[in-house]
Parts: C-alpha cells; sequence; structure tokens
C-alpha cells in the first residue's frame, strides 16, 4: 500500500470515530504507538496522518499530555463556532500543528472561551499569498478582531492594505512574535536580540570562541536573534571569521549541506553553534551523530524556545525560553479589550516585550575541561 494512501487510511478512520461520537470533545485519542498497532503502520505514517489533522482543525495537541479531539467541532467537523455573545476574533499564524504554535493558540482559547468569543483558525505557511487569501476570508467572514503572526517579516509585505483596510473598518489586530515595521501595529514579542546574546555569551563564557550561529533570514525574529549574536561577539572581544553565519529562508532549506560542508573541513570547524530554534536544533543533532561528533564533549549547541522538543532527544538542549502559553493569554486579553473598546495598560506603547531566559540542559559544555569534568558540572 502507497505511504499516502496508508496515511489517507488512518486519517479517515480518526475521523469517523469523531463523527461518530467515539471520540468526544477534548478526549484524547490513542496514543502514537497504539495507533502503530492498530492500523499496523509505519510510526512515520501515524505522525503525518495525525498532523494532517491536526493542521485541518480535527485534532489538537498539548505538550507533554498528548493529542485530542478538537474543542471546535459542529456536528463532528471542525469550524468556527459563534456563542451567545456572538463575537467571533481571528487567529492566524505561520503554522499551526507543531512546534510552539499549539501551545500559543492554546492561551489564546483558554481565555477567549471563557470570555464567551469564538475563535476561527487560519495558517499561512509563511506564504505571502496565502497570507492574502486568509485575511480576505476573514475579513469577509465578519471577525471582531484578528490576532496574527505575520509572515516572512524581515522584508517588505504586498498585504499591508488589508490591516490598513481592518483600521478603516475598525477592526482591531494585535501582531505577535513579529510585526510589519511600516504599520508601527500593536505587538507581542519576545526580545529575540537578547535571546540571541544570552545563548552566545553563554557559550563564550564556557570557552567558545568559534561558534557558528545558524539563523533564519526571512523573518525578524532570525534578523534579531543574529544581532544578539554578533553583539556578544563585541561585547566579549571574541574575533569575527568567515562562516560564522549560516542562513536560511522558507524555501530555502539548505542549511545542513552548508553546515555538513564547514564540519567536515577541520580548518572550519567550530567548537559549537546557535541555532534558530529547537527544531533546528534537532537536525544539526542528526547531522553531528551522522558525523560522528559527540555533543557536547566536541561541539555544544544551543537551541531556542525551550520547545517540547528540547527534552526530546538524548542529548537534553540548552534553550532560550520562548513565553508561548501566556503570549497567547496576553495577546487574547488585548484583543477582547480592544473590541470591547478599553484601555489595556499593558499596551500603552503599543508592545509588550517578553524577558528571554536561558535554560541550561546537556547540550552545551566547557571547552578547556575533559569530557569527564564536564559531565559532572552539567545538571
Amino acid at each position: 500500500m502507497a505511504q499516502q494512501t496508508k496515511v489517507g487510511m488512518v486519517k479517515e478512520k480518526i475521523k469517523e470515530w469523531i463523527v461518530d461520537g467515539k471520540v468526544l470533545p477534548g478526549e484524547k485519542i490513542y496514543s502514537e504507538n497504539e495507533l502503530v498497532k492498530m492500523f499496523e503502520v509505519s510510526r512515520h505514517t501515524v505522525r503525518q496522518a495525525v498532523g494532517d489533522l491536526v493542521h485541518d482543525g480535527w485534532l489538537y495537541r498539548e505538550q507533554g499530555a498528548g493529542t485530542f479531539c478538537s474543542t471546535q467541532l459542529i456536528q463532528g467537523h471542525p469550524q468556527s463556532r459563534r456563542d451567545a455573545a456572538g463575537k467571533t476574533i481571528g487567529v492566524i499564524t505561520t503554522y499551526i500543528s507543531d512546534y510552539i504554535f499549539p501551545s500559543i493558540i492554546k492561551g489564546i482559547e483558554s481565555y477567549l472561551t471563557t470570555r464567551g468569543y469564538s475563535l476561527t483558525f487560519a495558517c499561512t505557511d509563511n506564504d505571502p499569498e496565502k497570507e492574502k487569501q486568509c485575511i480576505e476570508t476573514m475579513i469577509n467572514h465578519n471577525i471582531d478582531g484578528l490576532i496574527v503572526e505575520p509572515t516572512r517579516s524581515s522584508s517588505y509585505n504586498p498585504n499591508l492594505h488589508y490591516y490598513l483596510e481592518m483600521e478603516q473598518k475598525n477592526i482591531p489586530y494585535l501582531m505577535i512574535n513579529q510585526f510589519y515595521p511600516q504599520l508601527n501595529p500593536v505587538s507581542i514579542i519576545l526580545d529575540d536580540e537578547k535571546g540571541g546574546y544570552i545563548a552566545t555569551d553563554h557559550l563564550i563564557k564556557q570557552g567558545h570562541k568559534k561558534i557558528i550561529g545558524l539563523f533564519k533570514s526571512d523573518d525578524l525574529q532570525g534578523l534579531n536573534r543574529m544581532q544578539g549574536f554578533i553583539r556578544a561577539f563585541r561585547e566579549n572581544n571574541i574575533p569575527f571569521f568567515p562562516d560564522m553565519f549560516v542562513t536560511y529562508t522558507t524555501e530555502e532549506k539548505d542549511f545542513i549541506f552548508k553546515l555538513m560542508t564547514l564540519l567536515q573541513d577541520s580548518s572550519t570547524r567550530p567548537t559549537a553553534i546557535v541555532c534558530y530554534n529547537d527544531e533546528v536544533s534537532l537536525q544539526v543533532l542528526n547531522l553531528l551523530r551522522d558525523l560522528k561528533i559527540k555533543v557536547p564533549e566536541q561541539m555544544s549547541i544551543v537551541g531556542y524556545d525551550d520547545s517540547y522538543l528540547a527534552e526530546a532527544s538524548e542529548t537534553k538542549l540548552t534553550s532560550v525560553t520562548h513565553p508561548k502559553t501566556d503570549m497567547g493569554i496576553e495577546a487574547a486579553k488585548w484583543i477582547v479589550d480592544a473590541v470591547e473598546k478599553r484601555e489595556n495598560e499593558e499596551f500603552k506603547n503599543k508592545q509588550k516585550v517578553y524577558d528571554p531566559k536561558l535554560v541550561i540542559r546537556k547540550s552545551t559544555a566547557t571547552v578547556s575541561k575533559p569530557a569527564v569534568e564536564r559531565k559532572q558540572v552539567i545538571i
């Protein structure tokens, strides 16, 4: 049976359970291992099927708890729902099915539902054309407010006029994680420049001098983290060197090949890597494993977002924190206040900025001590 056919079979059976009421909204579905045995398919097939159902709104994930039937169902089908309050908030993210986004959405939903608001979700896959379609749909459905994560925020966005149209129609909107500078919108962000700085400074304090920064270049988050990376070098008087940056974009995800070239050459090989996020860090860990480079004995790695992925591998990742659920709750509070025309003291300057912290785990170690001693000092 072809891979896609198997995926489709698993998806249809899970949807059948939901439609028939065998799995109710809010109930946990079978574990990944149980689904593998039940359908006699590979773990990859189950993950793809469940990921598709999360993306389509049938299921949602809770970090550390499992996968659950969506609470946003009407007659067994995912869709937005209006309740007695008659108010609907649109939520647009770049991605929705994996990583930190379910936690952000959970925070948004947990607050809005207590206030009698309903939600409608969409994701852009970090594509401006899809963002256009999402915004048009939201406006046509008469949303009362919009929470949006911008698409490719490091460059000019062709959809700015839609946000200006919402302003003219008095539809409040708020941006999370990043923002379009041209609009100067209300936004909730993490201090990513500081995040990049503390990640790099930690490695420098451990004795690393040849550190590579691996950053996404078509999002403001990546550029700001890179800025912090550079500041750490400057403030610690560490010399810059060629190939200290490996960058990639949404379409051009060839950073593993670029990094592999640097790691195979002993003259360019660093002793540490600062990664754009935890997802990237896991890919780097896999590459290092293939190249038989030990972490942290021969290479230290710092991730970003302190997601569930930071503890998903054998080597637990040192990672910069991201507020996730708290960011979602704060976004929901502001949008409700804006819809109900109340002032929010948290946003006097139109922006709330979270302060990142570094969670130190076992993927980083001091370069000047032997491996046995390093293991003793890292908790």
